[in-house]
């Protein structure tokens, strides 16, 4: 039986730049907000009806892409720009 030449795994670790960018235009999480968080990540959001739950899609870095009244829609257009999804709880 032939086998193959192991090569280890490289674990080395990230610098801080590698790290920063890592999923970057690969994945984005999606965010269940309350309207009050909202104003801190989105600022230019219009004043919103108090208590109400939103959908947050956020880049890998946390850079917001996209605010929905809905978690299908935010998934929906993570899909639509061919990224990843991960829920965040």
């Amino acid at each position: 039986m032939n086998m193959l030449p192991f090569k280890p795994l490289d674990f080395s670790p990230l610098s801080l730049e590698e790290f920063t960018h890592l999923g970057d235009g690969l994945v984005a999480y999606v965010k269940s907000m309350r309207s009050d968080e909202i104003a801190r990540l989105f600022p230019q959001a219009p004043q919103l009806e108090p208590d109400t739950q939103f959908f947050a899609l956020l880049s890998a870095d946390g850079s917001p892409i996209l605010l929905t009244d809905s978690r299908d829609s935010a998934i929906a257009n993570a899909w639509e720009n061919d990224l990843e999804t991960v829920s965040v709880h």
